[in-house]
């Protein structure tokens, strides 16, 4: 499983750092850095995994190396993370490189791609599939050394005012999306608004936007999307697999002791595993809360869901075309997401599908 490979990596790498930092540890500098989130505190889920990542770095240094985190506003704004770290305002952030493709979209990559790859596939790509060599070599040029630190598992696909029957009806609806998608979404006929997680709420209330998406049950019902909207559609095809990252300065990453290096990133594996495993544990009871509440859970109809495949890969192919950094890693990204659809077809998909059809069937034989 993702997870415990994760752990295992994580935990015999933590270990090999603790036997090692003693014999110098006198010797090591105090450092204090700053981390500005794109997030606000209140999801504690994601913003959870840099208090992880701060906790445990400070733990395996002795407290030496300290790192205060600042939530979305309190240095610079969400959007603004990858900025505050390129120019050194800040020495790491923690965002979600999809915000960012207005500068190159490209960035999308280290999240996910509408109709892209799920977590687990997204974190074999990054950590044994050449994905983050290639990722860390084009943050190069952003000044910044590229951490993988989180991943929510596929999301739901948001919250609207009416429903999704068909084609016709995204015509004009102005949603609150992030990254490529709006760009896909465009192209049916969205008018794509991308808006920082905290002011989604009021934006909604207010009628500003028609829907919006942000992750699912756990963070949504937090958020109190059900007060302001009905309907609540599924599967989020844009966020199959997204990933969170730590930003680093490559001055500052350069300037860290070897041991400090690895402590940060044994770390941030660390926190990329608890948090598909907190979401996976709190999305169910969450989901019954909002069902329970008034609710109404609905999928995509498949005619959506079709004409946006079909606009993803032909977009994906206009990019390439135009832009070399896209077309280098896109070319190698889609082999891989072709194999592993592939690999769980053989497996994972039989395995889920039998224990879903099993549990309803068992299900309906109780209620008789």
């Amino acid at each position: 499983m993702e997870r415990r490979s994760f752990l295992k990596h994580a935990g015999a790498s933590m270990a090999g750092a603790a036997v090692a930092a003693p014999a110098s540890a006198a010797e090591l500098p105090t450092i204090k850095w700053r981390l500005a989130s794109s997030f606000p505190k209140t999801l504690d889920t994601i913003f959870g995994a840099t208090e992880s990542v701060a906790k445990h770095v400070a733990a395996a240094t002795g407290g030496k190396f300290q790192i205060q985190l600042f939530a979305a506003n309190e240095i610079v704004p969400g959007p603004g993370v990858l900025d505050a770290v390129k120019d050194g305002t800040v020495e790491i952030g923690h965002t979600a490189s999809y915000y960012y493709v207005g500068k190159d979209p490209t960035f999308a990559f280290d999240t996910c791609l509408p109709f892209g790859l799920n977590s687990r596939q997204q974190t074999a790509w990054m950590l044994s599939g050449g994905g983050l060599e290639l990722m860390r070599e084009f943050f190069r040029d952003y000044n910044i050394h590229l951490i993988p630190c989180g991943n929510t598992g596929t999301q739901m696909g948001g919250w609207f005012r009416k429903e999704i029957k068909s084609l016709d009806d995204l015509k004009g609806l102005k949603f609150r999306i992030s990254g490529i998608t709006g760009q896909v979404l465009a192209k049916l006929g969205v008018v794509p608004q991308q808006i920082p997680g905290g002011d989604i709420y009021p934006a909604l209330e207010k009628g500003t936007i028609d829907a919006a998406e942000w992750v699912g049950p756990y963070d949504d019902l937090k958020l109190g999307f059900n007060r302001v909207a009905k309907y609540y559609y599924y599967p989020g095809w844009w966020e199959g697999g997204p990933q969170l990252s730590i930003y680093v300065n490559m001055k500052h990453w350069a300037s860290l002791p070897k041991e400090y290096q690895a402590i940060l990133e044994d770390a941030c594996l660390r926190a990329h595993s608890e948090m598909q495993a907190s979401y996976d544990a709190k999305s169910p009871n969450a989901l019954k809360q909002l069902v329970g509440s008034g609710t109404q859970l609905r999928p995509f109809p498949n005619e959506v869901m079709a004409a946006a495949f079909k606009t993803a890969l032909d977009l994906y192919d206009e990019i390439a075309a135009k832009n070399a950094k896209f077309r280098r890693i896109y070319e190698t990204w889609k082999k891989f997401r072709d194999d592993q659809l592939q690999w769980f077809a053989v497996a994972e998909n039989r395995y889920d599908n039998f224990m879903q059809a099993t549990r309803v069937a068992t299900r309906a034989r109780n209620n008789k």
